[in-house]
């Protein structure tokens, strides 16, 4: 599949996957990333061996964005990947967040901090439990509303002067605010979620991020499994703990309103001989070609056969007429994306 101008073939020995820029000036990666939250939390239990064997599956196949952060498993997430990153540190871009602030005595508690100070904590803590000298790709996870976007990404800046971060990235932030960041440092990659289901992006950050030069980084492009068909409704189908639980669009009313949703993505998938994961997939694949700028989706999984499932995406390509059938389905989700949304881009453009 071709991913408009900026997607190039591979050249790398690891894998055939084609490649994309990270920001104007940034590093080439594969066109697919892989997200390894759920192989510390919030998806229920995980086998770490699974887990590690799906990582190098993923290097295998030409995946070479890791994608983690310090708040997934408060730091265990980081501390499972640094040595898979360590031995294979040349094919590697290693991407980490900070931001988000937890409580050990409150699971649900979720704040933001984008000072300078805490930054300056947070990546020392990141780069320990990593195991590296240098963080390759350091994203703000959100926009701390107390904080002048241009006082957390100056602060951000320092780092890269003082080596220990080679390129920025702001994850959920409005169009207006990554053009307020980028004027005080190139931003290499946004990332937010984009999807089927949610398509709040395009309203302003998809159009600034291609007039910047700036790649887009989905996360949850399969609506955090939904899309694939795995579950129905998260209170009946999900194992205690997994906090799908906790999001209106996958519960209820709202879950049985939205899994009626797929049905085009099913007929799709079944022309093609794919699954409704590779068409979701290939839909965002498709936002290089219809917005003009690099994407680079990180479905997560634990799974290698999830694994090689997704990015088998890559080769599968929609047709307009088959584009057209799925247009309306983000329109007629129902239920937010979060219990909170406060701390969203969407929140803030309205």
């Amino acid at each position: 599949m071709t991913n408009g101008s900026t997607t190039e073939s591979s050249n790398s020995t690891a894998g055939t996957l084609p490649t994309a820029p990270l920001g104007t000036d940034g590093p080439r990666v594969g066109v697919q990333g892989l997200g390894c939250m759920g192989m510390s939390e919030f998806y229920g239990a995980t086998d770490e061996t699974q887990a590690r064997d799906t990582l190098q599956a993923a290097l295998d196949a030409g995946v070479t964005m890791f994608d983690t952060a310090d708040v997934y498993g408060s730091g265990a997430n980081e501390e499972f990947i640094g040595p898979f990153v360590r031995a294979n540190r040349d094919q590697v871009l290693l991407a980490t967040k900070f931001g988000i602030v937890r409580k050990a005595d409150d699971p649900h508690y979720r704040g933001v901090r984008g000072d300078r100070e805490y930054i300056r904590g947070a990546v020392e803590g990141s780069l320990r439990r990593l195991g590296v000298d240098v963080i390759d790709l350091y994203y703000a996870h959100r926009r701390d509303l107390t904080v002048p976007i241009e006082e957390t990404v100056g602060a951000m800046a320092e780092l890269v002067a003082e080596g220990k971060v080679r390129h920025l990235g702001l994850s959920e932030v409005t169009g207006a605010e990554l053009r307020a960041a980028h004027a005080v440092h190139p931003i290499a990659a946004l990332q937010s979620e984009w999807s089927l289901f949610s398509r709040d992006v395009e309203r302003s950050a998809v159009g600034a991020a291609k007039e910047l030069g700036v790649a887009f980084v989905p996360y949850s492009p399969l609506g955090r499994g939904f899309l694939t068909g795995a579950f129905a409704d998260a209170s009946k189908d999900l194992e205690s703990g997994d906090f799908r639980q906790y999001q209106p669009r996958f519960t209820g009313e709202n879950a049985k309103a939205n899994a009626a949703l797929l049905e085009p993505v099913h007929k799709i998938a079944a022309s093609h001989g794919a699954t409704a994961a590779q068409v979701a997939l290939a839909w965002v694949q498709q936002r290089a070609e219809v917005h003009g700028l690099s994407v680079v989706p990180i479905p997560g999984t634990r799974k290698r056969s999830r694994l090689l499932e997704n990015v088998g995406a890559v080769g599968l390509t929609l047709s307009q007429d088959e584009l057209a059938q799925l247009e309306p389905i983000a329109e007629q989700v129902t239920g937010d994306r979060y219990p909170d949304m406060s701390s969203t881009s969407a929140a803030r453009e309205g």
